[in-house]
């Protein structure tokens, strides 16, 4: 059984360092995807609190409002609340910055190892999803 078309064969060897690049591009592919569904959890959590905030807004400064701490609720003063969904929101930016540069990093890696995965194999390699 031939698994390359009619008329062409494989001339390239696969050397160990090749082997190596081949299995970092994997797991780096393994890393973005869990890295872009942290990222798009962390983005959807933002806008959660995007929304909550503005809602809260329309709400009296005087008024209690239930307040997720941990693994319960808290009754505090509307003001408090939108102080602390303004820190939670910060500290929501940041950690999607770090997500976003981890994802550049990443990204950066992949395109220099295909490019010269690409260059040694050439169409023998397949490194598209």
């Amino acid at each position: 059984m031939e698994l390359l078309p009619d008329g062409k064969k494989n001339t390239v060897q696969v050397q160990y360092e090749d082997q190596m690049r081949i299995n970092e591009f994997s797991k780096l592919i393994m890393r973005k995807d869990k890295l872009d569904a942290d990222l798009a959890r962390e983005r959807t959590e933002k806008e959660y609190l995007d929304d909550v905030s503005l809602e809260l807004e329309l709400v009296d400064e005087d008024e209690l409002v239930q307040y997720k701490l941990g693994e319960v609720f808290v009754f505090w003063k509307q003001s408090k609340v939108l102080e602390q969904l303004e820190r939670d929101a910060e500290e929501l930016d940041s950690r999607i910055a770090v997500l976003e540069q981890t994802d550049g990093e990443l990204q950066d890696r992949m395109t220099e190892l295909k490019t010269q995965l690409y260059a040694k194999f050439g169409d023998n390699i397949n490194l598209e999803r």
